[in-house]
């Protein structure tokens, strides 16, 4: 099953989260406002595992924006000359520990986030990882934060989640409270109560990012491989 993960963004919104698809049978993105991921169908069998069908960005074309920003994470396929690449971030894709007796207890209050917290959320979130997260990404799944002085100072939830599998995103912690292990809190909440449901967390951090895969690795995540995402925009 974990082969799904190679191309994430497609098999969640072929399982999961078909509610949230636009798009072809050979491409498809998430609505606008909920993320700026798109996926492409796989190739045919004949292909290396995770490669995509060349026709497919052509498919998507009409329903992508002039000057609109996007992502396609795993393999790519040639692009259509309008496609201009962006950005290409190399990161790793974890799995988590199947053992979370490593894992933090929660030592704060940790509480849900929904549609009241939608301003704040997208406020610390786009302040700290610009670009990845939308207003109503939320509604891809259950968010948690820690709060100071009624404040929004840490939060983690779930991006995309396929059959079998949820990714942890958003996890992040405002500068003046970095340092607390506010992050862990979160990360091993949420892995606990995914791991209860039966369902496999993962995640994708820069590899770049030397602080923020220590920490995963000192939790006991397992590295399964290296996925780049690319920034596109259509001009």
């Amino acid at each position: 099953m974990e082969t799904a993960l190679d191309n994430p963004a497609w098999s969640a919104l072929t399982t999961e989260q078909a509610a949230f698809a636009q798009g072809t049978p050979m491409a498809l993105r998430y609505k606008p406002g909920i993320l700026p991921f798109v996926a492409f169908a796989p190739a045919n069998t004949t292909q290396p595992p995770g490669a995509v069908d060349p026709a497919a960005p052509a498919a998507l074309d009409p329903y992508i924006s002039t000057g609109e920003s996007f992502y396609i994470i795993g393999e790519m396929p040639p692009l259509p000359p309008h496609w201009n690449l962006e950005l290409e971030l190399p990161c790793a894709q974890l799995l988590a520990p199947q053992n979370l007796h490593g894992m933090p207890q929660p030592q704060e209050t940790i509480v849900p986030l929904g549609q009241a917290d939608k301003e704040e959320m997208f406020q610390l979130v786009s302040s700290i990882q610009p670009g990845y997260y939308h207003p109503d990404t939320r509604q891809l799944g259950d968010y948690y934060g820690i709060r100071r002085d009624g404040r929004l100072i840490a939060i983690a939830g779930e991006r995309m989640r396929l059959t079998g599998f949820s990714e942890l995103s958003a996890v992040c912690t405002h500068p003046e409270y970095t340092g607390h292990g506010y992050a862990q809190q979160l990360i091993a909440w949420l892995c606990r109560r995914q791991t209860a449901a039966g369902i496999t967390p993962f995640l994708h951090v820069s590899l770049a990012n030397t602080r923020a895969l220590r920490l995963y690795i000192h939790l006991g995540f397992r590295h399964r491989r290296e996925i780049v995402f690319r920034r596109v925009r259509k001009q």
